[in-house]
């Protein structure tokens, strides 16, 4: 295994992979600074661009975006109390509170370097259990699939912000949007209504380019902008005292732990692990009437479970081709745009692949650490460009990027009308991410219950019967109940409740 990692290294000594890293972390950092774009929509841009960059650099790139968005929300969250990403709300309970009482310095350094060990713990994790995985997964059929996208697409709806029922109708359109085109089973045309352009399905990248670009464009000429006043803490500000030190190597370790098996999990792991490892903390703490005035442990426990879970997320992907996030569905798209079909066998097919990867992450995440400290100056000055300056710039990529993949302007009009109506379902409380890895899960389910359908013929105990499969389906059943009685319960009158 060791000797793979240095041939993955290795790798590094073409100029290219490493100016991929550095322009995925710098790029990373920017967006996760920015509020609103996040790395969804840096990615969905860029998506196009994967087939002149190629497998390891498509994945170098995106790998240090996705790493570098959660470094960098935490900076705007700390100084402003604005998180750039969602992952990053918690850490602006006690983050901003530390900058307050003139401690913002500690707090950035006490975020970057639980990021960089819960990162380096990740990537770790992922070189020692995705080879492990992929040989469980050789022994998996289709039901066992089947359970799996099943599952993550019910956790997602179930674990996501905002309504369920809406989730669900994201989930349903996505399934229906991703039959369009060739029946793979008997080679039928399906719902595409005479065209010859639809006989192949709407293009991945021109939905996910509309519904996160073009759309994220016509919200942000909706708001109202105004600068934010920052001041950077200096170099000498950023050591942290003994005592802070103290608090926050525990909290780190603890919050990468959570974090990582967090990662395994359909749906906004990287959000749902922080406000976990922060519950954690509060509870294990002496003094829990610290948190949310400025406690130490409420940065580094959050910081190191968004990273731990960024680093987890690639796991299910590599291993088993499935992505369990949307960040994961763009990284598969990427990659299937390059004739690589990740899965139970891709590090036996792509060893120099996966192992380049993993090397580049390492380098990415050392790279977040060098970089981050002392360019924070730099990075939050950022915040005063109007986000509607961007736009253009946006919108050229969107265009070029869908043309240039496909050739074809259908493709553009279809970025632009799910872009249109991205925008209209944002305002009226659609949550989007559902309807994205849908569409990426749609073959791989229809196939798995074709296959499970003829395989049981018709008899229900050859699904009951299979253990891995029900304890899936069952894991799924008591998470959307459980998930489904908090949100009952807390709607109810405080008089009414237990």
């Amino acid at each position: 295994m060791f000797d793979d990692l240095g041939a993955g290294f290795a790798a590094f000594a073409d100029p290219t992979y490493i100016t991929l890293a550095l322009a995925g972390v710098v790029l990373g950092t920017v967006v996760g600074v920015l509020p609103g774009i996040g790395p969804i929509g840096a990615m969905s841009v860029l998506l196009g661009m994967t087939t002149q960059l190629g497998p390891t650099g498509s994945l170098i790139l995106f790998a240090g975006i996705y790493f570098g968005s959660t470094y960098g929300g935490s900076t705007t969250s700390i100084l402003l109390n604005v998180p750039g990403e969602a992952s990053s709300v918690v850490t602006a309970l006690d983050g901003y509170e530390m900058t307050r009482r003139g401690r913002a310095g500690p707090a950035l350094t006490v975020a970057a370097v639980s990021s960089f060990l819960a990162g380096t713990i990740a990537i770790f994790g992922l070189m020692m259990f995705a080879p492990w995985l992929s040989g469980v997964a050789v022994e998996l059929g289709p039901p066992e699939y089947l359970a799996l996208c099943v599952a993550g697409l019910l956790l997602l709806a179930a674990l996501s912000t905002g309504s369920t029922a809406k989730a669900i109708v994201m989930i349903c359109a996505g399934l229906a949007v991703g039959t369009v085109g060739i029946d793979p089973s008997g080679g039928d045309l399906r719902f595409t209504m005479g065209s010859s352009t639809l006989a192949e399905g709407f293009s991945f990248t021109a939905l996910v380019m509309g519904v996160f670009g073009i759309a994220e464009v016509l919200t942000m000429a909706g708001r109202r902008w105004r600068p934010e006043p920052v001041r950077a803490p200096r170099l000498r500000e950023l050591l942290p005292s003994r005592q802070e030190t103290r608090e926050a190597a525990p909290a780190a370790v603890r919050g990468s732990v959570i974090g990582f098996l967090l990662g395994l999990v359909p749906g906004p792991a990287a959000v749902l692990s922080t406000f976990a490892s922060y519950v954690a903390e509060r509870k294990i703490s002496k003094h829990p009437e610290k948190f949310g005035r400025g406690a130490v442990e409420g940065v580094a426990g959050p910081e190191a479970a968004n990273n731990a879970a960024a680093g987890a997320a690639f796991i299910p992907l590599l291993a088993l081709g499935i992505p369990f996030a949307p960040t994961m569905a763009l990284v598969l798209a990427a990659l299937l745009l390059n004739g690589i079909v990740p899965g139970p066998t891709f590090i036996h097919d792509q060893p120099a692949l996966f192992w380049t990867v993993i090397a580049a992450m390492y380098i990415a995440n050392l790279m977040l650490l060098v970089l981050n400290l002392p360019l924070v100056g730099l990075f939050t000055r950022l915040l005063s460009i109007p986000p509607q300056a961007l736009m253009p710039l946006v919108i050229g990529l969107c265009v070029v990027g869908v043309y240039a993949e496909g050739n074809s302007m259908f493709d553009v009009v279809v970025m632009l009308v799910a872009g249109l109506l991205g925008f209209v379902l944002r305002r009226v409380g659609f949550n989007l991410a559902p309807f994205v890895l849908a569409v990426v899960l749609q073959p791989t389910l229809e196939t798995s219950l074709r296959q499970t359908l003829a395989y049981s013929d018709g008899d229900p105990g050859y699904v009951v019967g299979r253990p891995v499969t029900m304890v899936i389906l069952g894991l799924v059943v008591a998470t959307v109940a459980l998930s489904a009685w908090r949100r009952w319960r807390s709607r109810r009158p405080l008089g009414l409740r237990a």
